[in-house]
């Protein structure tokens, strides 16, 4: 299945907000609440990824929208229509499962046509929908195969086929590449999103893979603990995450602590670093006050130091010696121990390293420097 350029979005999409609407939701078994009075809003066609480590609630809140698990409290709103305590066979609702579910002993063909046979379509509208379907998502030259003729990848695409040709209104995906390994995953990433937007299909899908949530979402949560803990574009998340969760879990962050300088609020005084943290604009809060700050790896300039004090501005900058070097191809991994023992991470690109003089080796002293807008202050 060859990449295309995802076609424009519809006019209409996102412009809907509430099409589906999660109110107070909350999930308890037994003594222990996994889904904690969760609000959430999904907008008519758009891709909504949840993302969290294992055991945060999102399979739990993906299963109560598919009617496979039954809220304690809160309703689910879907286009306008309470489906809380609808049985999954009365929801416009299909639910494509990380094992993609398909029945060994039948062809491909006889696989998507299974649930349209089930509510008792005529074989005509059958034919021609599952034809649709199959072109679709490029498997109609297998229609005829069994499931251990296809690959993970052929699987995939038949279970989404399967999912899309009953037209629901809301498609749900649990891990859908947990099944593919990390070359194909990628590719299928853009793939599945085409097809996605194509189809027009409103989708929320869970995974606890950060890549695969900003390449295929409109729009992202995170969850940890059964709560909400951050809302927004992949962009907006990743840029700006909110808590010190939210940093470290959408790709990795130096998150440091420190205290609101005397005099000037727009500097932070931090213990492990040798001079103070530089922010944009003064912050409003009382001098003392405890602040946490990131900064992305990524935005950290390296350069060795050679025995000299760093020579940029007194703020926002340290030296720090070289501990570890991870080689990543396009860049490299730099893992610097400061003085104080603190470890910073920085990510240096491959081609600012090819026009050093010199790139940095193990035990080498290096100057460290970020802007101040490289900073973020959580929550």
């Amino acid at each position: 299945m060859n990449a295309v350029p995802r076609p424009p979005r519809p006019s209409n999409a996102g412009g809907e907000d509430g099409f589906l609407r999660v109110e107070g939701v909350v999930k308890r078994f037994g003594p222990a609440t996994v889904v904690d009075h969760l609000n959430l809003s999904v907008r008519r066609r758009e891709v909504f990824a949840l993302l969290g480590s294992s055991g945060c609630g999102k399979t739990t809140l993906l299963r109560m929208m598919a009617g496979l698990e039954t809220p304690s409290e809160g309703r689910i709103v879907l286009d306008g229509e309470d489906i809380t305590h609808l049985p999954p066979y009365q929801r416009p609702v299909n639910m494509m499962f990380q094992s993609y579910a398909l029945f060994p002993h039948m062809t491909v063909e006889t696989n998507v046509a299974y649930g349209l046979k089930r509510e008792g379509v005529a074989k005509a509208e059958i034919a021609e929908r599952v034809a649709d379907a199959l072109e679709l998502v490029q498997m109609r030259a297998y229609a005829r195969h069994k499931p251990s003729q296809l690959s993970g990848g052929q699987q995939q695409r038949v279970a989404l086929a399967r999912s899309l040709v009953k037209r629901p209104k809301l498609l749900l995906l649990d891990e859908p590449m947990s099944a593919l390994d990390k070359k194909i995953r990628q590719q299928t990433q853009f793939e599945l999103g085409n097809i996605l937007y194509q189809v027009g299909v409103t989708c929320v899908m869970v995974t606890h893979d950060q890549e695969e949530a900003m390449t295929m979402a409109d729009r992202l949560a995170v969850m940890s603990e059964g709560k909400l803990v951050q809302l927004g574009t992949p962009e907006e998340v990743y840029e700006s995450p909110a808590t010190r969760f939210a940093a470290e879990f959408i790709g990795s962050a130096n998150v440091f602590t420190g205290t609101v300088a005397d005099g000037d609020a727009a500097r932070i005084d931090c213990p492990e670093l040798p001079s103070p943290l530089a922010l944009p604009n003064a912050m409003n809060a009382r001098p003392g006050a405890e602040v946490t700050l990131s900064v992305r790896p990524e935005r950290i300039t390296v350069a060795l130091a050679n025995g000299h004090v760093p020579s940029h501005a007194d703020t926002n900058q340290a030296l720090g010696t070289v501990e570890q070097i991870g080689y990543m191809g396009s860049y490299t991994l730099y893992y610097l121990r400061l003085p104080s023992q603190r470890v910073v991470v920085a990510n240096v690109p491959r081609g600012v390293l090819m026009a050093m003089p010199q790139q940095p080796d193990y035990g080498d002293v290096v100057e460290l420097h970020w802007s101040p807008r490289s900073l973020v202050v959580l929550n």
